[in-house]
């Protein structure tokens, strides 16, 4: 009997060995981002980016479906943990992409980080995730906050500006802009205010003492809708006739039709850096650029569009590196970290830290043919640059 019954149990088990596993029909992708308050401006570019790339792929990555479901982090990091946790929990996703806000990525990685799931940073560059806190799962498909700053400030070298004074946003992120423009700056910096963020819309005191200063230059950092509200006030002080404005990640697609609708002239002919602009000339960009123009009217999409577009291509390559085989983590993070996608800025790579090395661009604020306000490139300032925090990350 014990003979029989050992050599049934054998004869199961050689069975289950055989019966074929049951593969994902789809693979599924939480996207958090900010659909609501103000700066929902960004957040709306970005899903129709996320939109947009799904339709180029026909909604397929590999042999699987994709699937997207996007969740509103209303601006704050509270909010933004509750959506991962819910992402991971609830709906059973297998990639965490989005997250414009540092302070909302602060909060949210660690969740998915530890339930083991792919977290990749659409906007948001966190230094910390680019050196101590690097993670063999965590991807950034942008930047790191200090590079676009590093590059504004070897322009302001080539265009002989010999004193800066700074405003910017007070949280992760502009603390994080500060440190990039004064690593390669080699003029004086002769004022600093860090603002409330995003509570802050009165700038009088700032622009009197930045007046007072008479540098050769300002340098902000204020995105999405805080924006207009600044260059009105800059306006109104007089300080457009007398002080050239420098930014990063202010004046873009986002906004650009909502200055212009406001007469804001004075951002006409003002520059920043980029790794990206939009007349990049590469067959991926081209068409990622005709087709958000023709699905918003006209509108040009921003960096945060072009970087939400590559992050779904960045996750079709790794699901296209397996096979569609979603439990294969070694596989799909092997894959990506090969960055072998047709993205919209061209070749570049990742770092040991998955940060991308790649061009940083001078892009000055013009209006196109048909009147319509956009931004230029004007040449390469940094080339195949890697952030200087890779030097802290250990994997």
């Amino acid at each position: 009997m014990i003979r029989l019954i050992s050599k049934t149990m054998a004869v199961l088990a050689a069975v289950l060995i055989f019966v074929p596993q049951v593969q994902a029909k789809e693979v599924r992708i939480g996207y958090v981002t900010t659909l609501t308050t103000g700066g929902s401006l960004l957040g709306k570019q970005m899903k129709l980016a996320v939109e947009i790339a799904l339709d180029h792929m026909g909604n397929k990555m590999g042999p699987l479906d994709a699937k997207v479901i996007f969740e509103d982090d209303g601006f704050k990091p509270k909010i933004g943990k509750q959506k991962t946790e819910k992402l991971i929990k609830k709906d059973k996703v297998h990639f965490l992409a989005g997250y414009i806000w540092s302070h909302v990525l602060g909060a949210s990685a660690p969740v998915a980080l530890k339930a083991g799931k792919f977290f990749i940073s659409s906007n948001a560059g966190h230094s910390l995730y680019a050196g101590k806190k690097c993670h063999k799962n965590f991807f950034n498909a942008a930047w790191e906050n200090s590079q676009t700053p590093m590059a504004m400030g070897e322009l302001l070298n080539k265009k002989g500006v010999k004193s800066l004074y700074i405003m910017t946003a007070n949280y992760a992120a502009g603390k994080q802009m500060v440190a990039g423009v004064e690593a390669t700056f080699k003029g004086k910096i002769i004022g600093k205010d860090l603002t409330p963020w995003p509570s802050h819309s009165d700038w009088s005191a700032e622009f009197a003492k930045a007046k007072a200063a008479k540098p050769d230059g300002v340098f902000i950092f204020y995105p999405g809708a805080a924006t207009a509200k600044y260059l009105t006030q800059y306006r109104q002080a007089g300080l457009d006739k007398t002080l050239p404005l420098y930014h990063v990640f202010s004046i873009d697609g986002a906004n650009l039709p909502l200055l212009q609708k406001a007469g804001l002239k004075n951002v006409i002919g003002t520059r920043q850096t980029s790794f990206w602009s939009p007349d990049l000339d590469n067959a991926q960009n081209k068409k990622f650029v005709a087709a958000y123009r023709k699905r918003s009217g006209g509108i040009y999409p921003a960096f945060y569009a072009a970087q939400a577009y590559d992050t779904m291509f960045l996750i079709k390559s790794a699901v296209e590196g397996v096979n569609g085989n979603l439990k294969d983590i070694d596989g799909m993070r092997a894959a990506m970290k090969k960055a072998d996608f047709p993205s919209v800025r061209g070749k570049f790579r990742f770092g040991k830290n998955h940060f991308p090395i790649q061009n940083f661009y001078e892009r000055e604020v013009v209006v196109d043919k048909d009147g319509r306000w956009a931004v230029e490139n004007r040449g390469v300032v940094l080339k195949d640059h890697e952030t200087p925090y890779v030097k802290d990350c250990k994997m």
